[in-house]
């Protein structure tokens, strides 16, 4: 296993909050992330809960901003946060656009060059990242749970729908549901997969979840005041797709809400204890 970095470690709420850095074979690189430890970590391990977030942000944004580590303290969840993608990548194209490369990696496994060579998030978040964290933290693996925002929440959505049995439980903030349809997606996945859109599919919830259902409800939190809500966000098609798939859905819309951490912060309470409810005993 790969050398760990501390960057930084904060009592919170009787826990630990840290930020940590290592070299990752599958993105080629350093990657960073949050890990918060709550209380109960000292003396047993615990049930883990992934959090992963969207376009342009990093492994500080759901860590600093959306409040989750009081409730993750009384519940005795340990939450993991990676970045987004590799940094610092020296591609051509990589930066100066929010939404693709660095900072979009869209939690793909690219195939197309010079992408592939590096951004391969899918595997870093699937594989890689768990097996470090459950070598360097105390977690108990059996019970693991992944979430996230708008892109992230694609990835949630996907990443869980790929490997249903590496997760107990699922959950989603305004995700991009059918990135094979939305002009996000088809701005990112011909440019990470190539123009054949069957690869495309692979990454994409309303096609994954009609091959393969999940175990659990999976619980989708969508703001109706959401400037990204009609373009690029769609979750009539996910409700329609999970409906045809017979696959349990909590899709739940709410007045006056934006894409922002606001709304995250003001729900995330209600996606920590749905969690909870299947990690814990």
């Amino acid at each position: 296993m790969r050398m760990l970095e501390t960057i930084s470690e904060q009592r919170l709420h009787g826990g630990v909050q840290g930020f940590y850095r290592h070299h990752s074979e599958a993105c080629a690189g350093p990657m960073r992330f949050a890990v918060y430890q709550p209380p109960q970590a000292a003396r047993q391990l615990c049930p883990v809960l992934y959090f992963l977030a969207g376009l342009a942000c990093s492994e500080e944004t759901a860590t600093i901003k959306a409040g989750a580590q009081r409730l993750a303290a009384e519940l005795g969840l340990v939450l993991v946060m990676p970045d987004t993608s590799p940094r610092a990548t020296g591609i051509d194209g990589a930066t100066g656009d929010w939404e693709f490369g660095e900072g979009a990696g869209f939690y793909v496994d690219a195939t197309v060059a010079p992408w592939s060579s590096r951004f391969r998030m899918h595997s870093y978040v699937a594989d890689e990242l768990p097996a470090l964290i459950a070598a360097q933290f105390p977690v108990d693996t059996s019970r693991s749970g992944i979430c996230g925002h708008s892109m992230g929440g694609h990835g949630a959505l996907t990443i869980a729908l790929k490997h249903p049995r590496r997760y107990r439980s699922v959950s989603a903030f305004a995700p991009i549901v059918a990135p094979s349809q939305v002009p996000w997606g088809r701005k990112a996945l011909p440019r990470y997969l190539g123009d054949d859109s069957a690869a495309w599919a692979d990454y994409d919830a309303c096609e994954l979840v009609r091959r393969q259902t999940f175990s659990g409800t999976i619980l989708i939190d969508q703001g109706d005041a959401d400037s990204f809500l009609e373009a690029q966000l769609k979750p009539e098609l996910f409700d329609q797709a999970c409906a045809e798939a017979g696959q349990p859905l909590l899709l739940r819309r709410h007045a006056g809400y934006d894409h922002s951490y606001w709304f995250i912060a003001s729900f995330i309470e209600d996606h920590l204890r749905h969690h909870a409810g299947t990690l814990l005993p």
